[in-house]
């Protein structure tokens, strides 16, 4: 057992994702060792959008990343369907890019690795305790280490989070998320999100002359219909832009991205004295677009606390109670109001009613997009 007065490294993230790559840049550039664990090895496919907001765009330039070298698609435009096919359109007032998270993942592990990050990957966490003020993190191979300080940035659900009994593990979510690469003729400065009974599909450019699509349902659809392609050709082709995309786009890869029990309870931002950022804080529905640009913002938040902590001798209590005040500032009403839009959403006459009302009223629309979205930071 390591002597709690030596730790291993001040700092350890869990989970090589936006919010833990971000983090863990952001900390290096302060002179703060960091330790990375990462279960896979990049690059890797993850189900999500692909669809960032430019709110993200001087952070990242901060922490010397220069997306352009990845040629993202440059998105300015927003297409939202009903399940009949009735549409709206609308300008995006900040826009935002499309990139893989198979590119954009792999360009930040190697752009922080450059800078000093040091990464353990193809590696499990198997369990983290914290005792005698530091943390002990027990990972895949048994090896032990210890940690001044550890930020959760491990994604939507694992079993950490059985471990640390967190309230929304306890309940069984409905959803499911599924997503492709495809090349399609969408305009590459579209995104546009198409309903359909029990759920949604989001379609954009990203690099590379493809597209992401990627969609939100339920298990109970699944369990209907036996199989994903049967389900798709009877629930998701009832709305013709979809049955569109299914018939006429070329699919790069023969099986989709496919994971389960996603959850958009509330969750807490500070657990066992762990600091959450991304989705293991908290998720906002994909039906607003903007999961990707607060994971790395709240990246950035994680990071500016614990440089406070090491930089200015905080206790911990401080280093918790600020960042659950910062945390909550920034995201919590974005969330609450996620949860919200998504119930207008999924089912089909809502769901028409919505995309009409919404239609006649562009201001409403609008301002349920710029309450969804943050301000460049």
């Amino acid at each position: 057992m390591h002597k709690s007065y030596t730790p291993d490294w001040p700092v350890i993230i869990v989970g090589g994702g936006l919010a833990g790559l971000t983090s863990a840049l952001a900390l290096c550039r302060q002179g703060i060792q960091v330790l990375v664990i990462e279960k896979k090895i990049y690059p890797f496919h993850r189900v999500c959008g692909e669809y960032v907001s430019n709110e993200v765009l001087p952070y990242l330039q901060s922490l010397g990343a220069d997306l352009e070298q990845l040629q993202p698609a440059r998105i300015n435009r927003f297409i939202l369907s009903a399940p009949s096919g009735y549409t709206l359109e609308t300008s995006l007032d900040l826009g935002g890019f499309g990139i893989s998270r198979y590119a954009l993942d792999n360009y930040l592990y190697k752009l922080a690795e450059a800078q000093g990050v040091q990464f353990k990957l193809n590696t499990a966490v198997q369990q983290i305790t914290f005792k005698d003020n530091q943390f002990i993190v027990e990972v895949s191979n048994d090896e032990q280490l210890t940690a001044n300080v550890v930020l959760g940035a491990y994604g939507k659900r694992t079993n950490l989070d059985r471990q640390l009994n967190r309230n929304f593990f306890r309940k069984r979510s409905p959803y499911i998320g599924v997503k492709y690469h495809i090349t399609y003729t969408q305009p590459k400065d579209v995104i546009a999100l198409h309903n359909f009974k029990d759920g949604y599909a989001g379609i954009s450019a990203i690099e590379n002359d493809t597209h992401c699509f990627c969609y939100l349902t339920t298990r109970d659809n699944l369990k209907e219909h036996g199989t994903i392609p049967a389900m798709e050709q009877a629930i998701l082709y009832q709305n013709p832009h979809l049955r569109q995309i299914f018939e006429q786009a070329e699919f790069i890869y023969s099986q989709p991205e496919v994971i389960n029990e996603i959850s958009f309870a509330t969750k807490t931002c500070v657990e066992n004295h762990m600091l959450m950022c991304g989705d293991a804080a908290g998720m906002i529905t994909p039906l607003c677009g903007n999961g990707m640009a607060m994971a790395i913002h709240a990246g950035k938040l994680a990071a500016e606390q614990v440089t406070l902590y090491f930089k200015n001798n905080q206790n911990r209590q401080q280093l918790e109670t600020n960042y659950s005040l910062t945390w909550n500032k920034q995201f919590a009403n974005r969330l609450q109001l996620g949860r919200t839009v998504q119930h207008l959403f999924g089912r089909p006459i809502l769901s028409e009613v919505t995309v009409k009302t919404l239609k006649r009223l562009p201001a409403v629309l609008q301002l349920l997009m710029r309450q969804t979205h943050g301000q460049p930071f």
